[in-house]
């Protein structure tokens, strides 16, 4: 079915916490969760407050913060851990129960039966608190559908806001996610939730794959850090639904995203991937003749994002064997230097033949334009110095935006 609206439950302050390098101080979550916030993220989910001391501090902190966005925490599916999250003055409670043989035989050993009791008493009470429930299934892709339909069948008779289904080992194809959804969507009239782990590399397929089945809300993480290979990130889901309908991302500052993956590449002390969705190094550099030319007609050609949408720059790389003549002549364009076709075909090919044998920078290239338009004019240019002054910064790379 077609994509209307969605919302994002952002977990990075607590999927992320679970992630092998993050160790977040109180200042750094308060920071995370304003400049969610700023984004116009729609939901923010914080750790277990019964997972230590500070974590029902730090999620009492941020439920008190001035926001617009919604806080969730996430715990067991368990009286006393709803009972100690709801002190915080969270406005949702995430609550979750292991559905699958594996974690029924090898977590806590109940049957169905008693998951659908348990849920039951658990859920009204936290509904009879004035706050928000969502409960989930863990590990719902591996669990047998019969189960989780009748889980989601009777607890969706006491109203929660949500119910979740989670890829928690990130085992689920893109087929099964729309299959399964689509079957849950059928007997719930609250809200879908997908959590998405990212093991396989299909966390974001199944994302939009759950969407387009039904699922109203998201689960991401920013460059998605969490456990093991983390889950949905943040600035990749929103590329994703940017390419499909750049609408339904209007709400958030999308021009945030190089921010927000800067800010939690520090924090936990990675590089961002030089693929990074948006952000990486090379996510919107060009090299290709082919595409160069393109691009310099209409960049829509070979990018389905706009970089200025998402504060980012576009680039084309001309110091190599596979530059063209077009990419050549911008540059020279942009130097000033009124050159002919011939001797831009003549550069072309002398910037290729050098490019076989050697390494080549922006400079490199400028010297050999400079040299051509001395010929053209000699009393108005001279070669330029080995500084490269009268060019731009010496790169290999130049911007287009």
């Amino acid at each position: 079915m077609p994509i209307k609206e969605f919302f994002i439950i952002e977990s990075t302050l607590r999927e992320g916490e679970q992630f092998a390098a993050a160790n977040f101080t109180t200042a750094q979550k308060l920071e995370i969760a304003q400049a969610l916030d700023d984004f116009g993220i729609d939901f923010i989910e914080v750790t277990s407050p019964v997972a230590s001391p500070r974590s029902f501090k730090d999620a009492q902190a941020i439920a008190k913060m001035k926001r617009r966005c919604k806080v969730l925490t996430h715990v067991r599916c368990d009286l006393e851990d709803a009972k100690k999250a709801i002190e915080t003055g969270v406005d949702g409670l995430d609550i979750l129960f292991g559905t699958s043989s594996f974690l029924r035989t090898f977590s806590h050993g109940k049957d169905i039966d008693a998951i659908i009791d348990t849920a039951l008493v658990v859920i009204d009470y936290i509904k009879s608190q004035g706050v928000q429930v969502r409960f989930s299934s863990e590990d719902s892709f591996r669990s047998e559908l019969g189960d989780i339909i009748r889980v989601y069948a009777a607890v969706d008779k006491l109203h929660p806001e949500r119910v979740g289904l989670a890829d928690t080992v990130g085992v689920a194809t893109p087929l099964q996610v729309y299959q399964i959804v689509q079957m849950v969507r059928a007997v719930v009239k609250c809200g879908i939730e997908f959590h998405g782990h990212n093991d396989s590399g299909c966390a974001i397929a199944n994302c939009f794959m759950a969407l387009e089945a039904g699922a109203t809300h998201i689960d991401t993480s920013i460059l998605g850090i969490g456990e093991r290979n983390g889950i949905a990130p943040l600035g990749g889901f929103i590329a994703r639904m940017y390419a499909y309908d750049k609408s339904l991302v209007a709400k958030y500052k999308l021009d945030m995203i190089p921010k927000l993956d800067h800010m939690i590449a520090d924090m936990v002390g990675v590089d961002i991937p030089f693929n990074n969705y948006i952000t990486g190094m090379t996510a919107f550099t060009h090299k290709a003749g082919m595409h160069a030319k393109a691009l310099l007609n209409n960049p829509e050609t070979y990018e389905i994002l706009k970089p200025e949408d998402f504060g980012m720059q576009r680039y084309i790389k001309i110091a190599h064997k596979l530059t063209g003549r077009n990419a050549i002549s911008y540059r020279a364009r942009q130097l000033g230097l009124e050159l002919t076709d011939a001797h831009i075909r003549q550069a072309t090919n002398r910037i290729k033949e050098l490019a076989d044998e050697q390494d080549l920078t922006l400079e490199d290239v400028d010297r050999i334009l400079y040299h051509l338009a001395a010929q053209v004019n000699p009393q108005k240019f001279g070669l330029p110095s080995s500084t490269g002054e009268e060019a731009e910064p010496a790169s290999d790379e130049f911007n287009l935006s």
